[in-house]
């Protein structure tokens, strides 16, 4: 066994593992780190600032299903990061944040990037923060965050590994194969299920983000016991948007109160039913509910769950199956399809000019298309009214909501997509917090659309203004000429200034050589 510096041995062991790319940005505290990359094998993608290398990770782990990796170095690269890494955990993505840190900081202060706490500034926002002092201990951490990846609910983790142990010689990690499966839950609480939603006659089925692995089974489930069915946004296209007993994704309607009150049974696969999921404190039932998920806090929070069941989707949803009998249900499809014609108007209503570019959108791009949004109105319509045939292809960035996410994050999706269709959808604000990564973009040639819709302010801040009655302060900003702006990175702009224009713009920028800034305006929907 030939001894490497540490550093260099991370790379091979992570390319062991199966990590085949790492994102991020060498500096002179973890360029051990880079000296092994190449020979590893490893692809490495460059950012422009640790948070984008942070959301590129986070974007193909998303995309792939591969766990997301990123090199960052010692306190402002770790503080660059730390949006990333809380994204990450509000929205359980296997993303695993390897850092260099100092080898001292008691004694002797004034250091380069030195920090009071790193460890436990990771901690505030990682699953967990820890360092490493010896290369088994690293190595022990990474092969820890892998297995958690698999086992438990996917969420961050970060370690840091002080300068002098990552250019220490090291003996390379050892080879380690973990097949891991998952133990069916208890058969009697099965048939109980079973027998409880053959009795339902209004039973109500929730899709979450947590049953994106089941394949088609959540749906078999949901079609078997004749519910109506109800998708979180990480959840769409787990269940036929069009389905004669869907709402769709939008619990975050008024109205969906009075049907989990007419409810009489409700069973929920892998949502956390957040408040981000729902708008709203209660889910609205008055029945027995009951809820699968790998996370215990989940099924012990506020929505007095009465049917805990602490298991993996799919095995759950296989043992389910097993003992389910087709049943009918009192839902009327046309109801439900007058609902949410309702709903769709009210969302029209509530945002303007939004939806006909949702709808021209949805027009012209193939269904394997993946998207990446950000915190911007056009993203927030496009959840409720953008119908997805198929699950994990649309991701947005929930709970912790940071703005400047879709940009880095959809480069990261097109590095682990390949030739499958990516697009980034931004606000003009938003979009400006991570512009630079226009560059990465460029460098790396890819097939970007990148839709920047530009209303010339903050609307949804105004909007949120004026209904708490508080004069609109600050949320008018200077925008650049984005399209001049793209130009001077080297990537294709376009403006289009109809919803015909805009079709053809999206259709050329999915099959242009580099990435399209697309700049739409209310006047492109005719507003």
């Amino acid at each position: 066994m030939s001894t490497k510096p540490l550093g260099a041995q991370l790379s091979h062991m992570l390319k062991t593992r199966g990590v085949g790319v790492i994102f991020g940005i060498p500096g002179v505290h973890n360029q051990e780190m880079y000296r092994g990359i190449e020979e590893a094998g490893i692809t490495h993608v460059l950012a422009r600032n640790e948070q984008g290398a942070g959301f590129m990770a986070d974007g193909y782990a998303r995309a792939t299903g591969k766990p997301g990796v990123a090199y960052v170095i010692t306190g402002p690269g770790l503080c660059n990061i730390m949006n990333p890494v809380g994204q990450a955990y509000s929205d359980s993505v296997p993303l695993l944040v390897i850092a260099s840190c100092l080898d001292e900081t008691v004694a002797t202060r004034g250091q380069l990037h030195q920090m009071l706490d790193q460890e436990g500034a990771g901690a505030t926002v990682a699953d967990w923060s820890e360092t490493a002092r010896t290369a088994d201990a690293a190595y022990h951490l990474i092969d820890r965050a892998l297995l958690e990846f698999q086992t438990s609910r996917a969420r961050p983790k970060l370690m840091n590994v002080p300068i002098a142990v990552l250019e220490a010689d090291a003996a390379p990690a050892g080879d380690r194969s973990v097949q891991v499966a998952f133990d069916a839950p208890n058969s009697g609480q099965i048939y109980r299920i079973a027998g409880m939603l053959k009795d339902a006659k209004r039973p109500v089925v929730i899709l979450g983000g947590g049953a994106r692995r089941t394949g088609d089974l959540a749906e078999q489930v949901a079609t078997k016991s004749g519910a109506a069915v109800f998708m979180t946004n990480a959840g769409r296209g787990l269940y036929p948007d069009d389905g004669p007993r869907s709402f769709g994704a939008c619990l975050g309607r008024a109205g969906s109160l009075d049907i989990f009150a007419q409810a009489d049974l409700v069973l929920v696969l892998g949502s956390e039913l957040s408040e981000c999921d729902l708008w709203r404190g209660p889910l609205g039932h008055d029945c027995p509910l009951i809820r699968v998920d790998l996370d215990p806090e989940v099924l012990a929070d506020r929505h007095n769950v009465t049917d805990p069941v602490l298991a993996d989707c799919t095995v759950f949803c296989e043992a389910l199956l097993a003992a389910m009998e087709p049943t009918d249900s009192d839902w009327d499809a046309a109801t439900i399809t007058a609902t949410r014609a309702q709903w769709r108007a009210e969302t029209d209503a509530d945002r303007p000019g939004i939806v006909p570019l949702v709808d021209a959108l949805r027009s012209v791009l193939p269904p394997e298309a993946m998207i990446f949004s950000d915190m911007t109105q056009f993203a927030y319509v496009a959840n409720e009214t953008f119908p997805m045939e198929r699950p994990g292809h649309w991701h947005h960035p929930s709970g912790f909501g940071t703005l400047g996410y879709s940009l880095p994050a959809a480069i990261g999706g097109k590095v682990g997509a390949g030739d499958k269709p990516v697009i980034s959808i931004n606000g003009d604000s938003g979009f400006q917090y991570n512009i630079q990564e226009l560059a990465t973009a460029v460098e790396l040639g890819l097939t970007l659309p990148i839709i920047v819709w530009d209303n010339g302010k903050l609307k949804e801040i105004e909007d949120s203004m004026i209904n708490a009655q508080i004069a609109p302060n600050a949320v008018v900003a200077r925008n650049p000429d984005f399209c001049k702006l793209a130009e001077a990175y080297g990537a294709r702009a376009v403006a289009p200034r109809s919803l015909e224009a805009f079709k053809q713009a999206v259709t050329d920028a999915l099959a242009a050589d580099g990435p399209t800034l697309i700049h739409v305006t209310p006047e492109t929907a005719g507003g």
